[in-house]
C-alpha cells in the first residue's frame, strides 16, 4: 500500500509539471500570433500612406515627400503638366531681397509756427480807446489793431519840446557870447562853459525823441511836433506783419501797463503739427523723415512734409516723444487745435525676401505661397508664410521664405484651386 502511494504521488506530480509545460508553450504561441499580426497591420497601414493618388485630367496630386521647411498639416504639393501650366498662366520668379520702406503712425494735433507768431504789445500805458482787430482776422503790415490813451506819452512829448527849446537857447547865447569874445568882452571860460550846456541839451533832445519812438511815434510824426498844439495823447498799435489774429486779450475801456500782450498775430501760410510717437518707434524716425499728414473722415488732400525736431524728452505718463513737422498750408485747410494722422516713412534698414502681391493667397488665416520643386518640372509645395509691410505691387515676408528660392508668380491662385480640390478629397 505504501509503494502503491507513493507511486502514485510520483504520477500526480508528473502530471502537474506536464500540465505546466503545456501552458507555457500556448502562452509563447499566442504572443507570437498577436505580434506578428501587428506587424503585418503596421506594414498595412504603412503601405496605405505612400500610396500615390491617380492622375486626373493634366494633373496630380500627392502628398508632400521631403520639403524644405517643416510643413503644416494642411500643406499639400500639387503637379500639374506642361498643359495645364500653359493654359493657366503660371508662371515662377526668384525671391528677390530688397529693403522694403514702411511707415510708423501717431496721433497728431496741429499747432501754429511758432516762428512766425508775433506777439503785439501795447508800448505804453493807458486805456484802450478803440480795438479793431477781431480774432481769426485776416490782417496786413501796418494795419491798425487799437488805439491807446496815455498821459505817459502826452508827457514824454512835453519833455521832447522843453528839451528843443533848451537847445535853441543855447544856440542863440552861444552865438552871442562867441561875438563878445571876439571883441574882447567876454572870456573864452565863458563860452566854453556854453558849448558843453548847449551839447548836454542837444544830447536830451535826443534821448527825448527816441523815447517818442519807443512810444509808438512814427518818425513823421516826431519830425512834425513843433508846439504844444502838436502834442498827441493817442498811440496806435499796429500789425508787425501779415497773419491772422489767434489771440485778443484787450477790450475797449481796459487799462492797461507798458509791455502788455494785446493780441497774437500768427502766419498761417505754414503750420507745426505735432505728433505723440512711441518710445519704441523714435528710433526708427530722424530729423529729416518724411511724414504724410492727413485729417481723418475729411476730403481735405493729405500734406506732406519733414521732420524738423525730435524732443529728447520721453513723456513719463504717455511714454511717448514730441515730434514736429512742417506743413504747408496755403488754403488754410490744416486749422489750429485739429486732430490729424502722421505717417512717417521708414526705410528697411535689413534686406528681406519680397514677394509680388499676387503670389501670395490667403486660405483661412493663413497666407501661402506656392514653391516651384527644382527636381521636379510641375510640382509646387505650398507653404505658409508670415508677410511684412507692403509696398506698391511688393509685400515683405518675414518668416517661410529665402531669397532666392523660386514661387509662383503668376497663376497662383489656379494652384491655391487645385489645392483646395486635393484637401476636399478631389
Amino acid at each position: 500500500m505504501d509503494r502503491e502511494h507513493v507511486t502514485d504521488g510520483r504520477i500526480d506530480g508528473g502530471e502537474r509539471r506536464l500540465g505546466w509545460a503545456l501552458r507555457a508553450v500556448g502562452v509563447g504561441a499566442l504572443v507570437a500570433v498577436a505580434l506578428a499580426g501587428g506587424y503585418v497591420w503596421g506594414e498595412r497601414q504603412a503601405s496605405r500612406r505612400h500610396v500615390v493618388a491617380p492622375a486626373a485630367s493634366g494633373h496630380s496630386v500627392r502628398p508632400p515627400t521631403v520639403p524644405s521647411r517643416p510643413a503644416t498639416e494642411d500643406a499639400v504639393e500639387v503637379t500639374l503638366t506642361p498643359d495645364a501650366i500653359a493654359r493657366a498662366g503660371i508662371k515662377t520668379e526668384l525671391v528677390r531681397g530688397d529693403a522694403v520702406t514702411g511707415s510708423v503712425s501717431a496721433p497728431a494735433t496741429v499747432t501754429s509756427n511758432a516762428y512766425r507768431e508775433t506777439k503785439v504789445h501795447t508800448l505804453v500805458g493807458g486805456i484802450l480807446k478803440d480795438v479793431t482787430a477781431e480774432l481769426g482776422r485776416s490782417v496786413r503790415a501796418g494795419q491798425p489793431l487799437a488805439v491807446v490813451f496815455s498821459h505817459e506819452l502826452a508827457d514824454a512829448q512835453m519833455k521832447y519840446l522843453t528839451a528843443r527849446a533848451m537847445v535853441a537857447a543855447d544856440h542863440q547865447k552861444r552865438e552871442r557870447v562867441t561875438k563878445l569874445v571876439e571883441i574882447g568882452a567876454a572870456s573864452r571860460q565863458e563860452l566854453e562853459e556854453i558849448i558843453a550846456v548847449h551839447e548836454v541839451h542837444d544830447t536830451e533832445v535826443a534821448a527825448a525823441r527816441q523815447r517818442l519812438l519807443l512810444l509808438g511815434l512814427s518818425p513823421e510824426r516826431v519830425a512834425g511836433l513843433r508846439q504844444a498844439s502838436d502834442v498827441v495823447s493817442e498811440v496806435t498799435v499796429m500789425a508787425p506783419g501779415p497773419g491772422v489774429v489767434v489771440s485778443r486779450t484787450g477790450n475797449p475801456g481796459q487799462v492797461v501797463n507798458v509791455g502788455q500782450e494785446l493780441f497774437v498775430v500768427a502766419d498761417l501760410s505754414t503750420v507745426w503739427v505735432i505728433a505723440d510717437l512711441y518710445e519704441k518707434d523714435v528710433a526708427a524716425v530722424q530729423v529729416g523723415s518724411e511724414a504724410t499728414v492727413t485729417v481723418p473722415h475729411s476730403r481735405s488732400p493729405t500734406a506732406r512734409g519733414r521732420v524738423t525736431y525730435i524732443d529728447p524728452r520721453v513723456d513719463p505718463a504717455t511714454r511717448t516723444a514730441k515730434v514736429r513737422v512742417e506743413v504747408p498750408n496755403p488754403s488754410g485747410a490744416f486749422r489750429l487745435g485739429m486732430f490729424v494722422n502722421m505717417a512717417f516713412a521708414v526705410p528697411g534698414r535689413v534686406r528681406t525676401a519680397v514677394v509680388p502681391r499676387a503670389a501670395v493667397q490667403s486660405i483661412g488665416d493663413r497666407s501661402v505661397v506656392y514653391i516651384a520643386a527644382s527636381e521636379d518640372e510641375g510640382r509646387f509645395i505650398e507653404r505658409t508664410v508670415t508677410l511684412g509691410v507692403a509696398a506698391g505691387d511688393l509685400v515683405q515676408v518675414i518668416d517661410g521664405l529665402e531669397v532666392g528660392e523660386r514661387i509662383v508668380s503668376d497663376g497662383a491662385f489656379f494652384v491655391r484651386a487645385e489645392a483646395a480640390k486635393t484637401r476636399a478629397g478631389g
